[in-house]
């Protein structure tokens, strides 16, 4: 491997690491929603090149949670009630539909491996105590993990990448810390119980039930922190 091909791999593994870094940092709040973001600022943070740092904010935009304009560069998406409920419209009916398709497609394997991974939930110290129900993500997320199930290419795309940062990020800023907490996890045994008895209506009807308290809870947070 030629010393160009050495350079040109580094850069790309550090851009991976800026745009997951930075991605976090959006997602949980670190970096305020609706602010500017400043490139030589941030190249210094992480050193590296400003080439490397664009690579990883168009990545960072296409998830959703950056925009660019002209002339004034990466701000980040503002969270809004009305954009709230468009994003949480659209994730109950294919969240839904990909949970009936789970019934019909996941293998008892699989559905031993979500009951497994809603058992370590269940054992986190928040959600003992009522407070919190806090899901990393990924393979470590019930719905992504179900969405999976379905099989559906489609779905997957548009909920597993196009849409699921930006919905974790209104989820882990105003959804987690809740008294629902308990209710949810609660919801997330029943639609398990339902997958795993291959009804995919119930399944179906059980998750949309499911996303829509999500979403009332997530806008009166919204609501209670004006």
């Amino acid at each position: 491997m030629g010393i160009n091909q050495v350079s040109k791999k580094a850069a790309i593994t550090r851009a991976d690491s800026v745009f997951t870094d930075l991605r976090t940092r959006i997602v949980e709040g670190d970096i305020k929603t609706g602010s500017k973001l400043s490139e030589p600022e941030l190249a210094k943070f992480y050193e590296i090149s400003r080439s490397t740092l664009r690579d990883a904010l168009s990545r960072i935009e296409a998830c959703g949670l950056v925009e660019r304009k002209a002339n004034i560069g990466y701000r980040i998406v503002t969270l809004s009630k009305e954009k709230l409920l468009q994003i949480f419209q659209v994730r109950e009916s294919l969240e839904g539909m990909a949970c009936r398709l789970a019934a019909q497609n996941m293998s008892d394997d699989q559905i031993q491996e979500l009951r497994a991974l809603l058992n370590k939930h269940q054992q986190a110290a928040p959600l003992i105590k009522g407070q919190a129900y806090i899901q990393k993500e990924g393979d470590l997320d019930f719905h992504y993990r179900i969405v999976l199930g379905s099989g559906n290419a489609l779905l997957i795309r548009l909920l597993c990448e196009e849409l699921y940062y930006l919905v974790r990020m209104y989820r882990f800023q105003f959804g987690m810390p809740s008294p629902r907490a308990k209710r949810a996890f609660g919801e997330h045994q029943s639609i398990i119980q339902a997958i795993s008895e291959k009804d995919g209506e119930l399944a179906e009807m059980l998750m949309r039930r499911h996303i829509s308290g999500s979403r009332k809870n997530v806008e009166k947070r919204m609501h209670d922190n004006d």
